[in-house]
């Protein structure tokens, strides 16, 4: 940096010489070409002067590094080729978790799926139609109805789509529309406003418009009103608003799950209790063997038409958002995405068994190191990012070890400028065929790191985890060996179910 500035100042030395030169040739030569010669010489100057500043300050960018960017050096950073697995260990792992997971998880889905339905009938059958939500039918997302589940514990994640009863409706103000005012951090974010017919703009107006003694509705008579008059508590709202709260909404379903449960357990030979009781709907089942099976059950709400599901919370934050902000879930497009990839990739692709890879990689770390900012919807987020940008030929079996260090390579540069982008919001690369809405397909693409943006801890913490993740991911591997009980791979499930 030093010799770059001594030569600036010798280049100005030097033009400041001709400039002098060209003065004293001034008397020589005629006023109007002296003048011409001394305006196009300093206005080169200015021009070369300007051209070398701007490579100054761009050289100085790649030499002096964000100071958070410092925690990679600090760690002793390793790139995504120079974690070499053996190809031996890759395909033992594989040739394991695929057996398990084809023998183990389809079984688990049957008997959640079942007992799921068995437990939303019995809580239709306490609510009061006239007074309660009304509970849709479940949806199963994640890992486990993706097909890449291989970490234990076995975990389903079901969402429940619940609507408010007649005359109200759901109203819904996302953070993407043209009149949004939700705030920036809250992006990805919507307000659900309950309401009752006659009361919105698109609704009838005898609600809300003075008709006189002699004027009828003829859609509403004089009684509808005084039979379905709710206050906002009464449909699950934050105090003093018509906004739909969670924290209310996860009180009702607890509550109407443990009654629901109450009327069916004598037909099970198991125990179902909650896991938190901060997460309705976090049930775990105990079978007398000892296996365990946890349920994630999550009560949402449908965006008018589409599969988008604004959800009380997702599983696997450590931070929920605020009332009366309510996160908008894509779990189901995304499902679907994985599937329209499937169509197209080489038989016995291998891009499943890399998110299997990097999962069990990152939950066995976090086992070591303790939780960080890292989650397993980050890594699906970067397997979908890499499976829209690369050809189907290059997901074959053969480029598996490939294809992993692509993932490993994506989320260290991604940590490296804490920049994650959400793979559906804002995303013109999704294909059309996945439908996802027009209004999300041109929103601004939200990043999913921020928090590591604004947390320099624990962005520290999160690219310790990774680096670690690196380095010890050989002896995970091979350490790995699914439970093997009398010779059959998880024998004790199969009884218990």
């Amino acid at each position: 940096m030093r010799e770059h500035e001594e030569r600036l100042e010798m280049e100005q030395a030097k033009l400041e010489k001709e400039l002098s030169q060209m003065e004293s040739k001034q008397e020589e030569t005629s006023s109007e070409e002296g003048y011409s010669w001394y305006f196009w010489s300093a206005l080169s100057f200015v021009i070369f002067l300007t051209i070398e500043m701007c490579k100054v300050d761009f050289t100085e960018a790649e030499i002096r590094p964000v100071e958070d960017e410092d925690v990679f050096s600090e760690t002793g950073s390793i790139t995504s080729r120079m974690m070499v697995l053996d190809k031996d260990i890759l395909s033992n792992f594989c040739g394991k978790c695929t057996y398990a997971a084809a023998h183990e998880n389809w079984r688990v889905r049957e008997f959640v799926e079942g007992f799921a339905d068995d437990l939303l009938e019995s809580l239709r059958s306490i609510c009061d139609r006239e007074v309660d939500m009304e509970v849709g039918d479940f949806v199963g997302i994640g890992s486990m109805f993706e097909s890449w589940k291989v970490c234990k514990p076995l975990m389903c994640d079901l969402i429940v789509p619940f609507s408010p009863p007649d005359p109200h409706s759901f109203q819904y103000h996302l953070w993407c529309s043209p009149s949004s005012n939700i705030p920036p951090d809250m992006q990805g974010c919507g307000k659900i406003k309950v309401t009752r017919f006659g009361e919105s703009e698109e609704g009838c107006l005898c609600g809300s418009a003075n008709l006189g003694e002699d004027m009828l509705c003829l859609l509403h008579s004089r009684n509808d009103t005084a039979r379905v008059s709710h206050s906002p508590d009464e449909l699950l709202c934050s105090k003093n608003t018509h906004f739909l709260a969670k924290d209310q909404v996860m009180r009702w379903f607890q509550i109407s799950v443990t009654k629901a449960w109450g009327r069916i357990s004598h037909k099970y030979d198991f125990e179902v209790t909650f896991r938190s009781l901060d997460a309705a709907g976090a049930l775990k089942i105990r079978f007398r063997s000892g296996k365990v099976i946890v349920m994630n059950i999550i009560p949402v709400v449908q965006l008018e038409n589409t599969d988008a599901y604004f959800v009380s919370h997702f599983p696997s934050d450590c931070d929920s958002y605020p009332d009366p902000y309510w996160p908008l879930s894509f779990a189901v497009y995304e499902r679907n995405l994985l599937k329209h990839f499937a169509k197209r990739l080489p038989q016995n692709s291998c891009h499943l068994h890399c998110l299997q890879i990097v999962t069990f990689l990152h939950r066995k770390q976090s086992g070591l190191t303790g939780k960080c900012a890292l989650t397993n919807y980050h890594l699906k987020t970067t397997l979908l990012h890499l499976l829209l940008s690369k050809k189907p030929s290059a997901w074959g079996a053969e480029s598996l070890e490939h294809r992993l260090q692509d993932v490993i390579g994506f989320l260290q540069r991604s940590l490296q400028e804490k920049r994650l982008n959400h793979v559906l919001i804002g995303n013109s690369k999704v294909p059309k065929e996945v439908r996802v809405p027009e209004m999300i397909r041109k929103a601004e693409p939200i990043n999913l790191f921020r928090s590591l943006v604004l947390q320099r801890e624990l962005y520290a913490a999160t690219v310790r985890h990774f680096q670690e993740m690196q380095r010890n991911a050989a002896v995970l591997l091979q350490e790995y060996t699914p439970h093997l009980s009398n010779g059959g791979l998880h024998h004790s499930l199969d009884e218990s179910l």
